[in-house]
């Protein structure tokens, strides 16, 4: 007899699953046995990650949610919820779009909302569900240039918190993983960015730049992230719940 995995029986969300660190979550979520609704605006990324994991695929752009019509194509059966989709972008105060700074609010914070809202009754009917919101060390810290992330991800917390309270009673714990800067496109770009801007090439912007604070001179993998949103999705993170989780090299440690 093959032992039985963590999660099996387990049905999961994952938003921003094409890539990074969200298709490194639906790949870990599946290896322990569950299966995985892969959340991602290009449907190619999306199809692709589903197929490795035999889950089903789901093209949605999340500034969308806002229409019923939308969110009602997505699943509000689930046991496990991992809030991931984000996007950064880089300016000062003065030069920052409205308009951007409102889509970055819509992604990282509307969104979970609405789809935490969409899940949570199913999960109480269960009397247990795990939602992981994958926050940023910008969740807990402020750089300058970054107002519409780091408003987000400290939205992003404290929405978190309050589903952690609420859900006490009902099985359902509530954490954020707050990862530094990882090996995703999303940095890479920022790399490219920040090499520019500073007349650099990219190994000086990790470590003179991105790493400065960084106790581990080297960039977080996706896996490293997963590893833990799996661990917070079984069943020994029961007493584990309005959290943030540092994955960060020791950069919130300085």
């Amino acid at each position: 007899m093959t032992p039985r995995s963590d999660l099996d029986g387990r049905v999961a969300l994952v938003t921003g699953a094409g890539s990074g660190i969200g298709a490194a979550c639906a790949m870990a979520l599946a290896e322990a046995g569950a299966k995985v609704h892969v959340l991602d605006r290009d449907r190619a990324s999306a199809e692709a990650v589903a197929d490795q994991v035999g889950g089903w695929a789901h093209p949605v752009d999340l500034v969308d949610l806002a229409e019923s019509t939308v969110l009602d194509r997505l699943p509000a059966e689930l046991d496990i919820l991992v809030n991931n989709a984000g996007f950064q972008h880089v300016a000062a105060l003065p030069e920052f779009e409205p308009e951007r700074f409102t889509r970055m609010q819509q992604v990282m914070v509307t969104a979970p909302f609405l789809l935490i809202r969409r899940c949570l009754p199913y999960m109480y009917t269960r009397g247990w569900g795990r939602i992981v919101n994958v926050s940023s060390v910008h969740g807990l810290r402020a750089s300058p240039f970054k107002a519409g992330y780091v408003a987000a991800k400290h939205a992003l917390e404290g929405l978190s918190k309050v589903a952690a309270l609420e859900g006490a009673e009902h099985g359902v714990t509530s954490n954020c993983v707050s990862p530094g800067y990882v090996r995703t496109p999303l940095v890479t770009g920022q790399v490219e960015a920040q090499a520019l801007a500073h007349g650099l090439d990219a190994e000086q912007v990790l470590e003179q730049v991105l790493l400065a604070r960084a106790a581990i001179k080297r960039l977080v993998e996706p896996e490293d992230v997963a590893a833990l949103v799996r661990w917070l999705c079984g069943p020994r993170a029961g007493q584990l719940t309005g959290a943030s989780l540092p994955v960060d090299g020791g950069w919130t440690a300085a």
